[in-house]
């Protein structure tokens, strides 16, 4: 599969250069979102400030999965097969099994939390395992998630028992069936008709996605992240690969950072109105509002570590000091 995509992409390469439409100062940038969402947006900032500081560097942004699949960008990336996107790290914890901790639950506790995060020595820890796949971040950002459900509103581990839920990620998916939920894996785009035909119970996922993919349809209940807790927080970077960065002139180099600390303002603000802008639609569509107050989630980090952290330290043992830095930041 990866090497159909190689393929698609060398091919994809050949033409530009017979059109004369590539050159050393063009960079493709592969996403998985729409054009509505944040992501996207954050995105087309950089591609726009780049153009207009004219330094010969144009970034052409393929959204929707339209150039490759979601899980594979990091490793065409690192293999210099794919120049930028706005990625979830967790999908590269098969290259790297530190990533997981980029989704694990109750590791950020809400969206100051996860700036202290970014600004602390275990994410430094973070971007040397990407360095050494070739892979840099110019653009920081974490976005936070919640629950929905048919039913009863999800607020504390025992509301969970019985039920059939998506989680998002394994580290999330491990903590539920602690907390008594049977696990059904999809995409956040499968939550709709899943929930439709009365596949799930419950699902979780980011702010931004539960509204782009109109699950206030479908439920009675959402539990967002709210001013002081949330459970679920993923990062989702800018990347590039490295090399490629390094061999544009400095002209170019300094444009396309001076964007992306733009493009990096943008999305820390629009992160915390993702959350609030989520809860007015689904207000609007008549499903009741959950809260997750301080005590539920504490309740919620206690279950994570006897299941999630242990998991993740049982199957990667040198995760503890990255563990440990990200556990130290309060």
């Amino acid at each position: 599969m990866l090497k159909s995509h190689i393929i698609k992409s060398l091919t994809f390469t050949t033409i530009l250069l017979s059109s004369g439409a590539l050159s050393a100062t063009e960079l493709n940038l592969s996403h998985q979102w729409s054009t509505n969402d944040v992501r996207h947006k954050v995105v087309k900032i950089i591609a726009d400030e780049v153009s207009a500081a004219n330094v010969d560097l144009n970034i052409t942004i393929f959204p929707s999965k339209s150039l490759f699949k979601p899980k594979e960008q990091y490793t065409l990336m690192s293999r210099n097969l794919l120049d930028m996107s706005i990625f979830p790290l967790s999908y590269a914890a098969g290259q790297q099994p530190a990533f997981d901790l980029t989704l694990m639950p109750g590791l950020v506790k809400n969206h100051d939390h996860a700036v202290r995060l970014i600004e602390s020595p275990f994410m430094d820890g973070i971007k040397d395992k990407m360095a050494q796949d070739d892979v840099m971040v110019l653009v920081d950002g974490y976005l936070a998630g919640g629950f929905v459900s048919k039913g009863e509103c999800i607020e504390k581990p025992s509301d969970m028992e019985g039920l059939q839920a998506r989680a998002a990620g394994k580290s999330f998916e491990q903590m539920l069936i602690g907390a008594g939920a049977s696990i059904t894996s999809m995409s956040s785009a499968e939550i709709y008709s899943a929930m439709q035909t009365d596949i799930l119970d419950v699902a979780n996922t980011s702010s931004s996605s539960f509204v782009s993919y109109r699950i206030y349809e479908q439920v009675k209940c959402y539990t967002p992240a709210s001013k002081d807790v949330a459970l679920w927080f993923l990062y989702q970077p800018v990347i590039m690969n490295k090399t490629k960065f390094e061999k544009l002139n400095s002209t170019q180099q300094e444009a396309l950072l001076a964007a992306s600390k733009k493009a990096e303002a943008y999305y820390s603000k629009e992160a915390k109105l993702q959350d609030s802008n989520s809860v007015e639609v689904f207000r609007k569509a008549g499903v009741k509002i959950g809260t997750m107050t301080p005590e539920d989630f504490d309740e919620w980090k206690n279950l994570a570590r006897e299941t999630s952290y242990k998991k993740f330290l049982e199957s990667y043992p040198e995760g503890e000091e990255l563990l440990d830095m990200a556990l130290s930041v309060k």
